[in-house]
């Protein structure tokens, strides 16, 4: 599908849980890509939903294909709905990036629910999905994906840094684009916020309240990972083994444990960019005031902070021109991102 403007929905669910973004975009091809978000709005979780969710690394094969299935179908009724509410009638694709249950590139497996045939039948459009495992199977991480997009969309700026469940950096090195999971931040931040009856921390307050544990933040830093050479992703089943252990074996208080794991994130992501450098933030940790505070307490650099569309919904806008660049067979997954074997067109195209 060759043209020169897309009308698309971009539709996107992260590891914070916070629901399932969806945003109406058209791009325009000319010397460069051009969009514009018309509607855009995030569908929270049932409670249910959430609670599955969280457990899918717990699950069994059998159990996760019968999510998967309820899964599609539930997303189906959600694209659905948001088609209906905004009239939206001449819809070129839908591109959706699926729920991840699995993430283990080095054991060669990636698994992202609500990427079924069904799915394009169910809505009665044609979807691009499943944008990871092709990447998996050329020996990559599967991840991250959205620098593509950086490239493409946001070249102004040096850096581009996603906090959401995993904050994840991209930028152009050599001509290169490098990009890699940085971090957990609202993975973990949410979770302890929970515990004190909320769902998450806003604007990072309770974080704010806390006490530093100088223990607990050289633990933290210490880990293998944050040494490790990119290409380099994260997923749940690590922060299961790697993290949660260290901050459950302190024994602080949820305040402090989250004050510290707001000191270890701003130290694990200043140390990802140059000083003076012009970093664009977005995701929902952006709104996460103490976090940037800190960012900005740790290095000299140039933060910033795009309309609350953009850092809210650059995701769902960044799969969206994934799906379109995979129906054009172009180029949307970066080996230099990925350590994939090549540069490839990933993602799966389903008609109704």
């Amino acid at each position: 599908m060759i043209k020169t403007s897309y009308n698309i929905v971009g539709v996107m669910s992260g590891t914070s849980l916070d629901g399932i973004d969806l945003a109406h975009i058209s791009f325009k091809i000319g010397k460069t890509w051009t969009f514009k978000i018309h509607n855009a709005e995030t569908i929270p979780y049932t409670e249910n939903w959430k609670l599955k969710l969280s457990n899918l690394v717990n699950f069994d094969l059998e159990t996760l294909k019968s999510i998967d299935e309820e899964y599609t179908v539930y997303l189906s009724e959600i694209i659905n709905d948001f088609l209906r509410k905004y009239q939206l009638n001449n819809i070129d694709v839908i591109c959706s990036h699926g729920h991840t249950a699995l993430h283990q590139p080095e054991h060669h497996l990636t698994y992202q629910i609500g990427n079924l045939p069904t799915l394009a039948k169910l809505i009665g459009n044609t979807v691009v999905c499943d944008f990871r495992i092709q990447d998996v199977k050329f020996n990559g991480q599967g991840a991250p994906l959205v620098p593509i997009g950086d490239r493409l969309l946001f070249s102004e700026y040096d850096y581009c840094i996603n906090l959401g469940g995993f904050a994840n950096i991209s930028s152009e090195i050599n001509k290169t684009r490098i990009a890699y999971d940085i971090c957990p931040v609202n993975i973990i931040m949410n979770r302890y916020a929970k515990k004190l009856g909320y769902d998450y921390d806003k604007g990072g307050a309770i974080a704010k309240s806390g006490t530093i544990d100088q223990n607990l933040l050289k633990l933290l830093n210490e880990i293998d990972f944050y040494s490790e050479k990119p290409p380099k992703s994260l997923g749940l089943e690590w922060v299961e083994s790697k993290i949660f252990p260290i901050l459950e074996a302190s024994k602080l208080s949820e305040e402090n444990i989250l004050r510290t794991v707001i000191e270890h994130n701003a130290i694990q992501i200043a140390n990802a960019f140059k000083t003076n450098s012009k970093v664009l933030f977005t995701g929902g940790g952006t709104f996460n005031d103490f976090l940037l505070e800190r960012i900005k307490a740790q290095k000299e650099f140039e933060l910033v902070v795009p309309s609350t569309d953009i850092i809210e919904f650059k995701e769902a806008l960044i799969f969206g021109l994934l799906g379109i660049l995979k129906l054009r067979e172009e180029v949307n997954c970066l080996s230099s991102v990925t350590g994939a074997d090549y540069d490839h067109s990933s993602g799966v195209i389903y008609y109704p």
